[in-house]
């Protein structure tokens, strides 16, 4: 029987001479080893193994002379498998191609003929990466309280909002989610949708803002062969695509007068007719829509219709935006750094201090696509191993206080002081406990007074 740790050891090895193939195999008799000679198997072997090291020659079929093949399967492997660290084996003449590789984002590279035991210390410690960085993940989704998966947060209201999407998602209800731009709303519409019994449908999703109005209806609706200048055949419209699964409307509010009536009749009659066609088309679909604009107001100035409003939220889910969620900044500034920094190969990046109480203290008027840009920003461009203030670019903003009597006081500034610190030192307990000048069991009874883990 296979342990997790004999699973974390599944070595790829990728050569098109069997005698190496052989060698190799020979050599690193402690891993599950499974070998691949061109660019098809190697990923097949990827796919159904997904081994957390590979080794591999540039010189690949039907380029064997070459790197072409090989860097192109590099790029493959590494598009498929983030996180697989693959080393690079390179005769002398292509040092050049292997520095190519590291570009690319090889782990390593090291020369042939190899030394097994020096060849064997580096494949050692891209498992043991590669093992930390797993672990490191295990860690942060295990810090976020949140029931759906994407979505990190420790923020009372968020969790509660999502428990609603729990609830809702089973049935077949029209939601409606409102928020901000940047919150989040097609992650929880595809939340909706793969915790429904729908899941194994098409999730289809369409912008209204980012289609011109001309365009609009056809995308939606589909059209027949001849129906305008240019329709060289027939089109099935996003609606009718959706079938059996969920139909995600993003940014209803700019959806045009003239198509609000017939998207209604749709939503009433469970039917579309596409355009130059007579046929009524009955779909099936869980309908979702978003939008960040302030519907009401749209009615009240003639650019919504009511009746419409009122199909389409059936259930309305309101997202916090990231400045209302406590802690939750520094939370998500943690995911992005540890995401970005295994991405660009930049392992062990920090946030100063000054870095922490900028994040935590901004606005974040874009909300979650402003943090993930800023971080990924930062990142990359951060000189050593710390991200400063400077890196992000950003300035701690003075937030307005609320007046409150003293007991709310004590208990809202008390869970707030728990969440920030949890925040801060990225759920460790012991850390957290330190920070706050508590014991850890005091630390753990006010976490469960304030209903946090």
């Amino acid at each position: 029987m296979k342990t997790a740790s004999d699973d974390q050891r599944k070595l790829l090895v990728i050569e098109d001479d069997p005698g190496l193939q052989k060698q190799l195999r020979w050599s690193f008799d402690n891993c599950e080893v499974f070998v691949a000679s061109d660019r098809e198997s190697a990923l097949a072997q990827v796919r159904r193994h997904e081994p957390a090291v590979v080794t591999m020659d540039l010189g690949l079929p039907p380029d064997p002379d070459g790197a072409s093949e090989g860097l192109a399967t590099l790029k493959q492997i590494l598009s498929l498998a983030p996180d697989t660290k693959i080393i690079v084996l390179t005769g002398n003449q292509n040092r050049e191609n292997a520095l190519k590789a590291i570009e690319l984002g090889a782990y390593d590279f090291h020369q042939k003929p190899f030394d097994s035991k020096m060849l064997s210390l580096i494949i050692d410690r891209a498992f043991y990466l590669h093992a930390l960085q797993r672990e490191n993940r295990s860690l942060l989704l295990s810090h976020s309280d949140s029931p759906i998966l994407g979505i990190v947060t420790r923020d009372p209201s968020m969790i509660k909002m999502c428990r609603n999407i729990e609830r809702v998602a089973p049935s077949d209800v029209t939601v409606m989610l409102l928020g901000e731009s940047g919150t989040g709303k097609e992650v929880l519409a595809r939340a909706l949708h793969q915790l429904s019994a729908r899941k194994e449908g098409r999730f289809v999703a369409i912008n209204c803002a980012a289609i011109p109005e001309s365009l609009l209806e056809s995308e939606l609706f589909g059209h027949e062969k001849g129906a305008f200048t240019g329709a060289i055949k027939q089109t099935l419209g996003k609606i009718e695509l959706a079938q059996g699964g969920t139909f995600f409307l993003d940014e209803v509010g700019d959806l045009p007068l003239s198509l609000q009536a017939k998207l209604l009749r749709f939503l009433q009659e469970r039917v579309i007719e596409r355009i130059g066609g007579r046929e009524e088309i009955a779909v099936d679909v869980r309908v979702v829509c978003a939008t960040h604009q302030n519907l009401k107001k749209l009615i009240e100035e003639g650019r919504f219709r009511e009746d419409l409003f009122y199909r389409l939220g059936e259930i309305s889910i309101k997202i916090p935006p990231l400045r209302e969620r406590l802690g939750d900044a520094v939370l998500l500034a943690h995911h992005f750094r540890n995401k970005f920094a295994t991405k660009e190969g930049r392992h062990s990046m920090s946030f100063s201090q000054e870095a922490l109480s900028a994040i935590e203290s901004y606005s974040w008027q874009g909300n979650i696509r402003e943090m993930e840009n800023c971080i990924k920003r930062a990142v990359i461009m951060a000189e050593g191993p710390q991200i400063t203030l400077d890196d992000l670019g950003i300035q701690e903003s003075a937030k307005p206080q609320e007046p409150l009597n003293l007991r709310e006081i004590r208990e809202k500034e008390e869970c707030k002081a728990v969440v920030r610190a949890l925040a801060k030192v990225d759920g460790n307990i012991a850390r957290a406990a330190e920070l706050l000048g508590v014991s850890r069991p005091t630390l753990y009874d006010l976490m469960n007074r304030h209903g946090l883990k």
